[in-house]
């Protein structure tokens, strides 16, 4: 009955603990009043992210701002050998920032970086301007190296990896202009021609965020709202978040058929007693009464246990799931919560009392005169 219970409360616990993560670092920097817009490279039905498209996206009732993403590279043009895939910052800033400070508007000759990534601390640079390497494409896979120099303002937490390990965060035009050049194009073609690879849209309120998706999505641009994405667990949370749900059926229905098999069993191995008792005037609720506190007994003992453990392990996880999710994971965070707690200690309590009703109730029909009889 332990097992599980223990398997119950470390899925839970990991599950409950991936949720929070998320809900703190993306949801908790406004990700509910955003929307996100993909572009498709060759999916006639999805509308590309140009300017024509995001000015109208920008221009729909309820929408405050729109962030387009460009990504590209920069790397070490002198010390290091880092090579660090850029993106426009995210909208409202939200990233966990550990040193410097992020501008109201990032500039833009201005960079934010891991505290460190690939082998190199960046908190040597902090404050200072930095030569970056990109690429500026001259023909069908032919390019030259030119250089850049941002001022580095910020450095954020490396456990970030909302777009990947490592990312060096701008603002929109400068990342458009290293997109622009990685494709060989002037900045306002590649901006009219190719798009942004995705997009944030910002409304006034959450409430407005339905309407928005789905004036988006009637425009023809793949929208999302940004909270549905984030709480969608991957991988192995959303295994955890699974089983922890049916983790509910196995340990109930387990909990009931022990309860029945253990009941019937212990009862009929103390007929002779229970006969005598019946004899002397204890009646069959009175014996169900005494099997039902022994079911009640075994099955708090087994979930307190199972609670303890899971708990235990849940924590133990914490730090290497982790570096699994990308998002840093609190220790109270990944224990689970008061209802799945109550679950594992009520649930086998339950389960087996259940099950002893029912067993009890089979064993105890015999007549008692005639089991005395029997045992002489």
């Amino acid at each position: 009955m332990t097992v599980p219970v223990f398997l119950l409360v470390v899925a839970s616990g990991v599950a409950a603990g991936a949720a929070r993560a998320i809900d703190t670092q993306v949801l908790g920097a406004g990700g509910l009043t955003r929307i996100e817009l993909t572009s498709f490279e060759g999916e006639d039905s999805v509308r590309p992210l140009t300017t024509t498209a995001l000015r109208e996206a920008a221009a729909l009732p309820g929408v405050e701002d729109v962030v387009a993403d460009y990504p590209a590279t920069l790397y070490a043009e002198r010390e290091g050998t880092y090579d660090l895939g850029s993106h426009t910052l995210p909208a409202g800033g939200e990233l966990p920032v550990v040193a410097g400070r992020l501008p109201e508007v990032l500039g833009a000759r201005q960079v934010v970086l891991p505290a460190e990534a690939q082998g190199t601390d960046f908190r040597a640079v902090l404050g200072r301007t930095v030569p970056f390497g990109y690429t500026r494409a001259t023909g069908a896979g032919t390019g030259t190296s030119e250089v850049m120099r941002l001022e580095v303002v910020a450095l954020y937490d490396p456990a970030w990896q909302v777009d990947g390990v490592g990312g060096a965060y701008l603002a929109e035009g400068t990342a458009a202009g290293l997109a622009a050049a990685r494709a060989g194009k002037p900045v306002g073609v590649f901006r009219a021609q190719d798009g942004a690879a995705g997009a944030v849209v910002a409304v006034g309120h959450q409430r407005q965020v339905a309407q928005v998706t789905q004036a988006l999505q009637e425009a023809g641009f793949a929208a999302s709202p940004v909270a549905d994405r984030v709480r969608q667990l991957p991988g192995l949370f959303g295994v955890a978040d699974l089983g922890m749900r049916a983790g509910v059926a196995v340990l109930g229905l387990s909990a009931f058929v022990l309860g029945w098999v253990r009941a019937r069993d212990s009862a009929r191995a103390r007929l002779e007693s229970f006969a005598v008792l019946r004899v002397l005037g204890s009646g069959r609720d009175d014996l169900r009464r005494l099997l039902l506190g022994e079911a009640a007994l075994t099955g708090l003992a087994a979930g307190s246990i199972g609670l303890v453990l899971g708990s235990a392990l849940s924590l133990a996880l914490a730090g290497p799931l982790s570096g699994v999710l990308g998002l840093p994971i609190g220790h109270t965070d990944a224990l689970p919560g008061l209802g799945w707690a109550l679950a594992a200690l009520v649930l086998p309590v339950v389960g087996l009392g259940a099950g002893a009703w029912g067993g009890g109730r089979t064993a105890l029909r015999e007549d008692p005169y005639v089991a005395v009889r029997a045992a002489g």
